[in-house]
């Protein structure tokens, strides 16, 4: 199986040259070359991300320079204040969660987070959290509606840890107390998927008002290794299986599962963080305007019409007999 990230490659070759050019001084012909360089670089990149595959979006999507959760928290929000385990059990690092400022205003954030180097993705778990991680993300949230404090979360993971030891303490019970409780919680909930949306174990972190994704992310049932391999009895085959999941941004928006694409600078969100921080700080902040003037039953309403919403399909047989009776009444 080929590199996936090869479509990057001729990109990274032309930045490798501009990069050595540039450890030579300052130099008019050089310079010169540099800005040749770099415009054949955007034209390069806009060239492949205009056509970028599913699986390359994968790949994007799992890029190790990615913002993490941490890095848009200490971007987006001030007076960070993490706190830390489940009452029951232990902390999982692999959730952070706790309360900050959102352009003055108190707000709860809770967000997976992955490591950069091999230390912090082993204490991190590779963003993979156990049982205690999303009952300690549960435990900060229902503090949040007490206080009537919005919510947001970040989801970056590729699923819910799979070991003996969080089946054993109740991994899947733990995600599904999750969903239960965050469709009933009285307070805005906004949603932002910044990478790898996976399974069930994003899906804990993954109800709420507003559902965001950065244009570049992915959120899905089962990632397409795993789909390949129970569907394909075949993990080469995860790239044909990235296409038939529908698991960008844009496939999700069409069918009508998120709200929002926010658009990425050309390369991904690790190219220019900043300009990401600043668009998603301002998408929030108008989506937190727009659900504040909300009272909390009309919040739980609305929450619970649109995930009831969601996977609605009509067959032949019945459209046919929707089309002859006429448009559905609105409801009063």
């Amino acid at each position: 199986m080929k590199d996936p990230r090869d479509f990057e490659r001729p990109i990274q070759e032309i930045e490798a040259q501009i990069e050595n050019l540039a450890l030579f001084g300052e130099d008019k012909s050089r310079d010169k070359e540099m800005a040749a360089l770099r415009k054949k670089l955007e034209k390069l990149r806009r060239e492949v991300f205009a056509k970028l595959t599913p699986w390359q979006t994968v790949q994007l999507a799992r890029h190790p320079k990615r913002p993490y959760s941490l890095d848009y928290i200490q971007a987006m929000f001030t007076d960070w204040q993490e706190l830390r385990g489940d009452r029951r059990f232990a902390d999982d690092p692999a959730i952070v969660a706790g309360f900050a400022r959102f352009r003055g205003r108190p707000v709860c954030v809770v967000g997976h987070q992955k490591g950069r180097d091999t230390k912090q993705k082993i204490y991190r778990n590779f963003g993979m959290p156990k049982p205690e991680g999303y009952r300690k993300a549960l435990r900060i949230m229902k503090m949040a509606e007490k206080f009537r404090m919005p919510i947001f979360t970040f989801i970056d993971t590729p699923g819910a840890y799979p070991g003996m030891d969080a089946e054993e303490r109740g991994q899947a019970e733990a995600i599904a107390v999750n969903l239960e409780a965050m469709a009933r919680l009285r307070t805005p909930i906004l949603i932002t998927v910044t990478g790898e949306g996976g399974s069930g174990g994003a899906l804990a972190l993954g109800i709420g008002d507003r559902i965001n994704m950065l244009q570049f992310s992915i959120y899905s049932v089962i990632s397409p290794e795993g789909c390949a391999a129970i569907l394909w009895k075949d993990a080469a085959q995860a790239e044909t299986a990235a296409s038939a999941l529908k698991l960008t941004a844009q496939d999700l928006l069409r069918l009508g599962l998120i709200d929002r694409v926010i658009e990425e600078p050309l390369g991904g969100a690790h190219v220019d963080p900043a300009a990401v921080f600043q668009a998603l700080e301002g998408v929030l902040a108008e989506e937190l305007g727009e659900l504040s003037g909300l009272e909390p039953e009309d919040l739980f309403e609305r929450r619970y019409q649109k995930f009831r919403a969601m996977g609605a399909y009509l067959d032949a047989e019945q459209g046919e007999a929707a089309k002859a009776k006429g448009p559905a009444p609105k409801p009063a």
